[in-house]
């Protein structure tokens, strides 16, 4: 199979569809950080517009990190189809970071569903599982890490679910750091959901594009 390109992916979900964060998503995304709560949740300062949309040129190009954009497939009109925003849909989005030097085999992820009518659904929980065992198969993450607010009673929670466990508690901050270590068994059970979970993933660079089996 050709090497995925940066922002050339798209993951089918049952439930959610991830898409590359676009220059047309900019303007919604921008309504969604004009909100006091999730700023506060993400840890996010407000921007203007354009300095949203330099956000998301910067984000584009950037090696170290993976964004995406959740669709929620109850809001798509019409059929997907891979390149297209489908504004209509989106309702929040998921990211990695690779940022430590010493190993980019570490990753840290978060989560938002900005949308309140799409929570409660089990987006949060798909997205997170097609982005971990996307970035364990494609990126060769063994480690991943979540900072949370401590009153995201919540997202903390989604993220013990999952097998994450608390290594820190920052009163300063008060922010609580969760960590999964990808053992071989861990890996082998995540691209298993993956496999369950992915019913297509396209990459507009080959003709042929992914699917579950390439995950496997």
């Amino acid at each position: 199979m050709a090497a995925i390109r940066k922002g050339s992916v798209s993951l089918e979900g049952k439930k959610v569809i991830l898409v590359p964060y676009m220059e047309s998503h900019v303007p919604k995304y921008h309504e969604w950080m004009q909100n006091p709560s999730l700023l506060q949740a993400t840890a996010s300062e407000p921007l203007s517009l354009e300095q949203e949309y330099q956000m998301q040129l910067s984000w584009s190009s950037d090696l170290n990190k993976e964004t995406f954009i959740l669709l929620d497939k109850d809001l798509l009109l019409g059929t997907f189809s891979h390149g297209q925003p489908h504004v209509e849909a989106m309702v929040g989005d998921v990211n990695i970071f690779m940022n430590d030097i010493n190993n980019p085999q570490i990753a840290e992820i978060e989560i938002m569903i900005a949308e309140p009518t799409s929570r409660g659904k089990g987006l949060g929980k798909e997205s997170v599982l097609m982005m971990m065992a996307f970035a364990i198969e494609k990126l060769r993450i063994n480690l991943f890490e979540v900072k949370i607010g401590e009153s995201n009673v919540e997202s903390i929670n989604l993220f013990k679910k999952l097998g994450f466990v608390e290594t820190s508690h920052s009163n300063i901050f008060k922010e609580v750091t969760l960590e999964l270590q990808i053992t071989q068994a861990k890996s082998e059970e995540m691209l298993g959901l993956m496999g369950n979970k992915l019913s297509a993933a396209c990459d507009q660079v080959t003709e042929g594009g992914l699917n579950s089996e390439d995950f496997n």
